[in-house]
């Protein structure tokens, strides 16, 4: 590889999303002593919207401006978060997700100034979130705790917390952890309690198809286990064709004997119905998997149940 070799990272311009940028571009460095990587951050609609995100079209609106700087060349690769690229429609046409990060931790967890746990807190104690996947498992958990909407990247939603807009902060801790504020995790929810969303705790290199010499680099990062499991994560959400209000969550997990394991539920948006299905597979053949356990909540009423909430 020639010294001038130059890859553009496009990213979300959030301090957490600029950490994660920092993290590929220097996993690109190790690979190569020529290559030359800088950051392009990138204000999305996403970022800039502080409504609920329904009104946004979703998830896509973390997406839609850094996919448009990869297509029209301003960048060579976009890093996303797998669990805000929604599943329900294709990835851009011309790109291809080159590589997928070793995943990191799944679970979310609890932030609370006094350092309670969920078990501890009072009844109308305020959990500030917005995912309506954390509002319904609360809902079916802990009842008697309120939600209130908190949006913001992570170190904005701490600042509204320490401002007394709400009680406690549920929060992703890998998100956490890349931001360099696990101090002020007080509780990590097992995933029985707080199931986490597709895609969670793992990074996405995407490249233009066509761009075979920056594929052919960052391939050489992917993780074959993260890619089976999100490969089952995301067939699951294309088939389940949920929209942004749909509380779906998930997540697949490589056995010692190889298979691919993947749990998945479907909420009502109170909490009071939950669809619960669990599958395990031939770890090459993961589509099949998501596949299997989608149809498998469709059977259960899933469709019925997503197509009841407002969108």
């Amino acid at each position: 590889m020639s010294a001038s070799r130059l890859i553009r990272i496009g990213t979300r311009s959030s301090p957490m999303a600029l950490a994660q940028a920092e993290r590929v571009r220097a996993e690109l460095a190790a690979l190569d002593p020529d290559l030359t990587a800088e950051i392009v951050p990138i204000t999305t609609s996403g970022d800039r919207w502080a409504g609920p995100l329904s009104a946004l079209g979703g998830k896509g609106a973390f997406t839609k401006e850094v996919d448009e700087a990869l297509l029209d060349g301003r960048a060579d690769l976009a890093v996303h978060c797998m669990k805000d690229v929604p599943g329900d429609r294709p990835v851009p046409a011309g790109t291809v997700f080159a590589a997928y990060l070793p995943r990191d931790d799944i679970r979310d967890a609890l932030v609370h100034p006094g350092g309670l746990v969920l078990d501890r807190l009072p009844s109308g104690a305020r959990i500030g979130t917005c995912a309506v996947r954390r509002i319904a498992q609360l809902a079916q958990f802990y009842p008697h705790l309120e939600t209130v909407p908190i949006r913001g990247n992570a170190n904005t939603r701490l600042a509204k917390l320490d401002a007394g807009e709400a009680d406690a902060l549920l929060l992703a801790v890998s998100g956490l952890e890349r931001i360099g504020h696990t101090s002020r995790i007080t509780e990590i929810l097992p995933v029985e309690t707080m199931c986490p969303p597709i895609g969670a705790g793992v990074l996405g290199l995407q490249c233009r198809e066509d761009d075979t010499a920056t594929v052919d680099v960052v391939t050489r990062l992917d993780d074959i286990d993260a890619r089976r499991q999100v490969t089952a994560e995301r067939m699951l959400l294309h088939v389940l064709q949920g929209h942004c209000n749909s509380p779906i969550a998930g997540h697949a997990h490589t056995e010692p004997d190889g298979r691919l394991s993947l749990r998945a539920k479907v909420f009502s948006a109170d909490g009071k119905t939950v669809l619960d299905a669990h599958e395990w597979g031939n770890g090459t053949d993961p589509t099949t998997l998501g596949a299997s356990v989608a149809l498998a909540l469709l059977r259960q009423g899933a469709r019925e149940l997503m197509d009841a909430i407002p969108h």
